[in-house]
């Protein structure tokens, strides 16, 4: 079972279809932006999902090179 959309979803699913806002001109825009919150998945789907990507971050060199970058220049680990 998923839970309630989530808040940070439900500007998402408010846009109105017939928006005049240029960044929202075209298909792409809204269903991009519902993929992204991976709306379709349930609650088990979405937890390996996060896990795979936090995986997959602590093992690239570049999150690496970026923690290092942000500890050089402003002291953040």
């Amino acid at each position: 079972l998923r839970l309630p959309q989530p808040p940070h979803a439900k500007p998402c699913s408010s846009l109105p279809a017939g928006s005049q806002l240029p960044c929202f001109h075209g298909s792409s825009t809204i269903r991009n932006l519902k993929e992204r919150f991976h709306m379709n998945m349930t609650e088990e789907q979405l937890q390996l999902l996060i896990e795979q990507m936090v995986d997959g971050s602590m093992r690239s060199i570049t999150t690496k090179l970026y923690d290092g970058f942000q500890y050089l220049t402003n002291g953040i680990m």
